[in-house]
C-alpha cells in the first residue's frame, strides 16, 4: 500500500513539475511575442507544439498566418490551427474557420468553416459566435438565417465585440420586431456547452 502511494506521489510530482515547465515555457514565448521578438516566441512555442500543447499550436498557426518569425505559410498555419482545434482549443477552431471561410491554405469551403465556427461558439468563444452570425446573414454554407444571425451577435457582443455591436445595428435595418424579439429569447436561453472533451 506504501509502495503504491509512493508511485503515485512520484508520478502526480512529475505530472506537476512538466506541468509548470510547460507553462514556464510558454510564457517565455508570450513575453517575447509581445514584445516582438517573434524568433525567440517561435523558438518556444515550437517544441511545445510539437509535444501536443493546443495553445502554442494555435499561436504557430498565427505566425505562419501572418509570417511573424518566419515566411509567411497559410497551409502551414492552417496545419497547427487543425492540431490544436482538434484538441478542442475554441480559438484556434475560429481561427481555422478564418482559413477554410477565406480559401487561405487550401479550398474555400464555407461547410466547413461554419463547423469550425460553430465548435468555437458552443463553447462560448465570442469571435466564434460573431463569425457564425456572419456566415447565417450571409447564408454561406448555410440558407440566410437573421434570426440565428442576430442571436449569436447578441451572444457575441457580450462579449464586447465591436463587430457584433456593428452586425446588430445592421440586422435590426432588415429584420421585423418579431425576428428580433425571437432572436432575444433564443440568446436569453442559450447557454455554452463548455470545454470540449476530447478523448
Amino acid at each position: 500500500m506504501l509502495k503504491t502511494y509512493l508511485r503515485y506521489s512520484i508520478v502526480i510530482g512529475f505530472i506537476l513539475m512538466l506541468a509548470a515547465h510547460t507553462w514556464a515555457d510558454f510564457q517565455s514565448g508570450e513575453d517575447a511575442y509581445v514584445h516582438g521578438d517573434y524568433e525567440t516566441a517561435l523558438e518556444e512555442w515550437g517544441p511545445l507544439a510539437a509535444q501536443g500543447d493546443a495553445s502554442a499550436q494555435n499561436m504557430l498557426g498565427y505566425m505562419y498566418r501572418y509570417g511573424q518569425g518566419t515566411l509567411q505559410d497559410y497551409a502551414e498555419a492552417r496545419q497547427w490551427y487543425r492540431r490544436a482545434a482538434d484538441q478542442g482549443n475554441p480559438t484556434a477552431q475560429n481561427n481555422l474557420g478564418m482559413m477554410h471561410r477565406l480559401g487561405l491554405g487550401g479550398a474555400q469551403n464555407y461547410q466547413e468553416a461554419m463547423r469550425w465556427f460553430r465548435r468555437a461558439a458552443e463553447q462560448g468563444n465570442g469571435a466564434g459566435q460573431n463569425h457564425l452570425g456572419l456566415m447565417y446573414y450571409k447564408g454561406e454554407g448555410v440558407p440566410q438565417d437573421l434570426i440565428q444571425a442576430f442571436m449569436w451577435a447578441t451572444l457575441a457582443t457580450e462579449q464586447g465585440l465591436d463587430q457584433a455591436i456593428q452586425a446588430l445595428a445592421i440586422l435590426r435595418k432588415e429584420m421585423t420586431p418579431a425576428q428580433i424579439e425571437e432572436a432575444q429569447q433564443l440568446a436569453a436561453r442559450w447557454k455554452p456547452k463548455g470545454e470540449e472533451v476530447i478523448l
